[in-house]
């Protein structure tokens, strides 16, 4: 039997394959499918190659999870930080980079607010009311498609998995849900994200244009559930950063 453990999705050295190896079986299929829309997803990259994924919710703000700035307990230098916006196949959008100052961090949520020159997409509408139990919810992102080397089987095109929001207390979440890191928890209905995926938009079922931002993503065990910081619980502060 696989043993369970909380993973955040990091695409860095570090943990990144001891602690997939640990958690996915072979027979385990990321899957999910590839998406044919996502105007406000972004591709984060270190050093030029691949990282993470965030999600435009300004013209000059983009929100991820905070751990995707940190290697080894020490955080990322600005300057080597960047995004690919404005297209569903990171090698053809624009890139972006982070202004001098432009990270804006919390010590409630695993978020990370990141201000960039102004981009030319669309951009998420946020929730103002949280998720329930039942929920069907979309996850985007360009994380892997694979077990094992994660790193070696990076997306280039966006891809999405489908889950349901479940109660705080289902079994299957059991040491999931933290304080200061992922407010809810969700199960597999086709696809589970995994690495490169992290700070990826957790978005509301809804026609094109109408669904709503309701999670960054930050972990999932690689076969069954999944996790994610609740935007509506940083609504606040989230609308106080992105009007400077």
């Amino acid at each position: 039997m696989v043993r369970r453990m909380r993973v955040l999705l990091l695409t860095g050295l570090f943990l990144m394959t001891v602690s997939v190896m640990s958690v996915a079986p072979a027979s385990a299929v990321i899957g999910g499918a590839r998406s044919t829309y996502g105007p406000w997803a972004v591709r984060m990259l270190i050093d030029g190659k691949p990282a993470c994924t965030g999600t435009a919710i300004a013209k000059r703000w983009i929100i991820s999870a905070s751990h995707c700035f940190f290697e080894q307990g020490q955080q990322v230098s600005v300057k080597r930080v960047s995004f690919r916006v404005g297209s569903l196949d990171m090698r053809k959008g624009a890139t972006v980079r982070p202004v001098p100052g432009g990270l804006v961090g919390s010590a409630h949520a695993d978020m990370m607010l990141v201000k960039v020159p102004p981009m030319k997409v669309r951009t998420a509408r946020l929730a103002t009311s949280g998720v329930h139990p039942g929920e069907a919810v979309r996850q985007y992102g360009w994380g892997a498609t694979c077990t094992g080397d994660e790193n070696a089987c990076q997306s280039p095109v966006l891809k999405q998995s489908r889950l349901r929001v479940v109660r705080p207390d289902d079994p299957r979440c059991d040491g999931f849900t933290a304080p200061g890191g992922s407010d809810f928890c969700m199960a597999k209905v086709s696809g589970i994200p995994a690495g490169g995926d992290s700070g990826g938009p957790v978005m509301t079922v809804a026609p094109r244009g109408k669904e709503k931002l309701v999670g960054v993503f930050d972990g999932s065990d690689r076969e069954k559930t999944a996790e994610a910081g609740e935007v509506s619980r940083q609504l606040s502060r989230i609308r106080s950063v992105i009007a400077r």
